[in-house]
């Protein structure tokens, strides 16, 4: 299974659309075939979950996403998993031995606005540097 992490540095975002990144883990097996951080392209109403169905996703793990959000993302068949928080490692390994669980949209309608691409600060309160795009 081809799966797509919201990324904000080493963290889950909280918002999916405006990450500034997102992982993508290959599972097969309970195992982990291959991981690899892609660029979020731009947050347009509907332009990622297309980008990401290019890239043969079949689910997409965030913080949070509104409604209409997930409304595209079943178009394609990508299934959503919502109210996941913390460092991708451990996210990562909760995929791979499935075990991980979802809630509650993190994020509530307009909560995305100003989070933006060009973040330079990040929203942790862990005292771990967070790794943002140059």
């Amino acid at each position: 299974m081809r799966i797509a992490i919201s990324t904000d540095g080493k963290y889950v975002s909280a918002h999916f659309g405006r990450c500034p990144s997102f992982t993508i883990i290959d599972i097969n097996d309970g195992k982990i075939i291959k991981k690899e951080i892609v660029q979020n392209p731009g947050h347009q109403p509907g332009a990622i979950p297309q980008f990401l169905h290019e890239k043969g996703v079949e689910c997409i793990v965030a913080g949070g996403m509104g409604t209409r959000a997930t409304q595209f993302f079943s178009q394609y068949d990508i299934q959503t998993i919502t109210g996941v928080e913390g460092l991708i490692d451990e996210v990562v390994t909760k995929l791979s031995e499935g075990k991980l669980t979802g809630g509650p949209s993190l994020c509530k309608p307009g909560a995305g606005k100003g989070y933006g691409l060009d973040k330079d600060v990040c929203d942790h309160s862990q005292e771990d540097q967070c790794e943002h795009k140059e």
